[in-house]
C-alpha cells in the first residue's frame, strides 16, 4: 500500500497502513473531541488558579478561593462535639431510670451504643451481642451479677477477673481434674443438674442417678448457687435451673465443666472507655433485652 494514496471512496488520504485489506483513512480529529479536550485544559486552568494546587516545598499554592480541607474537617469535628455534648451533657447529669424515660437520650444512646459494641466489645460478645461458647448473650434474661443498671455499669467498669483492684471474681473449681470427686460422682451430678430444667429425667433411666446428684451437689456445689440451684449475684454464680447456659447445656458440656471448671474473664473498661460511654454501653445492653423472651 503506498502512502497518501487517496481512497477512492472517501476521497481521504490513506496513512500507508492496511490489515486484511482494510485500509487505514488518515482523517481530522473529530471537533468535539477538540472541544473536550479544550474545555478540559481551560478548567484545569482554572481549577489550578482558584484552588489549592501547586507544591512549593514545604507549602503550596493556597488558591484566590482560600479552600482549606484541613480547616473543614476540623471545623466539622468542633461542631459534631458541640451537638454531642449538648445530650452526652445530660446524660452525665441525668440517673440511669431518667435516661430510659427520656425518648431523645435513648436515641442517642442506641446509635452510639451500636458502634461502641461493635468497636470495643464484638469480639467477644458478637456484633449482634448474643456471645457464644464462654462469652454471655447480653439479649437474653440471664445476667451473672445483676440485671439493674448499677450492676451492669460496675461490671463494665471493673471487669470479671480482670487486673482491677476491684475486679469481680468468679471461679468454678475443677472437681474431677483436681480429684475432689470421682468421675461416678460427677456424671450423677450431671444428671441432676439436667434434671432441673428437664424434668422428665428424673423420672427416666437416670433417676437414681439424680437422686444421688441431688445429694452430691447438696455437699458440693450448694455453698455458691445455692440450695436451690439459682445461683447467686452476688459471687456470679449462674442459675442452674433456667436453659441458659453458658458453655452449653449438653451431657458432654456440662459434664466438662464439672470436671475441668471454669473460669472466665472479661476485661476492665474503666481506663479504656470514658464513664459517659461505659454508661451509654450499660444502658444500650439493657436496652437489648427489653424484647428477649
Amino acid at each position: 500500500m503506498r502512502v497518501n494514496e487517496r481512497d477512492a471512496y472517501t476521497g481521504h488520504v490513506t496513512t500507508g497502513h492496511e490489515w486484511n485489506d482494510i485500509k487505514e483513512l488518515n482523517t481530522r480529529v473529530p471537533k468535539p473531541v477538540w472541544l473536550f479536550l479544550v474545555a478540559t485544559f481551560l478548567f484545569a486552568v482554572i481549577y489550578w488558579v482558584l484552588m489549592p494546587a501547586w507544591p512549593l516545598g514545604r507549602t503550596y499554592s493556597k488558591g484566590l478561593l482560600g479552600a482549606d480541607v484541613h480547616r473543614d474537617v476540623a471545623a466539622s469535628l468542633r461542631d459534631a462535639a458541640a451537638q454531642r455534648s449538648a445530650w452526652t451533657t445530660r446524660l452525665e447529669r441525668e440517673d440511669f431510670a431518667a435516661i430510659q424515660a427520656d425518648k431523645e437520650l435513648m436515641k442517642y444512646v442506641r446509635e452510639t451504643g451500636h458502634a461502641l459494641i461493635g468497636n470495643d466489645c464484638a469480639v467477644c460478645h458478637g456484633k449482634n451481642a448474643t456471645g457464644g461458647p464462654g462469652f454471655p448473650d447480653l439479649v437474653d434474661n440471664a445476667w451473672l451479677w445483676g440485671e439493674t443498671p448499677e450492676a451492669v455499669f460496675e461490671t463494665i467498669r471493673v471487669g470479671v477477673n480482670s487486673d482491677h483492684p476491684d475486679s469481680r471474681s468468679s471461679h468454678m473449681p475443677a472437681w474431677g481434674r483436681d480429684q475432689m470427686l470421682d468421675r461416678e460422682a460427677i456424671l450423677n451430678v450431671v444428671a441432676y443438674l439436667r434434671s432441673l430444667s428437664h424434668p422428665e429425667i428424673a423420672s427416666g433411666p437416670d433417676a437414681q442417678k439424680v437422686v444421688a446428684g441431688q445429694k452430691v451437689f447438696a455437699t458440693n456445689c450448694s455453698a455458691c448457687h445455692g440450695e436451690d440451684a439459682k445461683g447467686s449475684k452476688d459471687t456470679g454464680a449462674p442459675d442452674l435451673t433456667d436453659s441458659f447456659w453458658l458453655y452449653g447445656g449438653d451431657e458432654e458440656s456440662i459434664y466438662r465443666t464439672v470436671w475441668d471448671g471454669r473460669q472466665g474473664h472479661m476485661p476492665t473498661w474503666e481506663k479504656r472507655l470514658t464513664e459517659t460511654d461505659r454508661k451509654i454501653l450499660t444502658l444500650y445492653v439493657l436496652d437489648l433485652k427489653q424484647g428477649a423472651p
